[in-house]
């Protein structure tokens, strides 16, 4: 099957109101958005992988999340500081960061 993207990432930028359950966005979403997108253009990836900003996952307790397909493989508590990690060891060397993996 031919596809237009190797890669497809998806980054909870959920925001709930004021006193409602905790929320990927509130815990810097947006940021981890603009953040894979920029690493993913430095390493000249943007024409295998796609990034996105995704509404709620279900995983907001152990936000932010962030889910590659088609591997299906969900990362939890993603901080900035992780981004260049996912981006070397998943999206280019195919490895999966076990220590962020969210199991289910």
């Amino acid at each position: 099957m031919d596809r237009k993207y190797e890669k497809h990432l998806f980054i909870c930028t959920n925001q709930r109101p004021e006193g409602a359950r905790v929320s990927c966005g509130e815990a810097h979403g947006l940021a981890l958005v603009a953040a894979f997108k920029k690493a993913i253009l430095h390493n000249g990836l943007t024409t295998e992988i796609r990034t996105q900003r995704t509404g709620c996952m279900e995983t907001c307790e152990m936000g932010p999340s962030v889910v590659v397909y088609p591997e299906g493989i969900f990362y939890g508590h993603v901080q900035l500081s992780d981004v260049d990690e996912i981006v070397s060891e998943h999206l280019i060397n195919n490895r999966v960061v076990e220590r962020l993996k969210l199991t289910f």
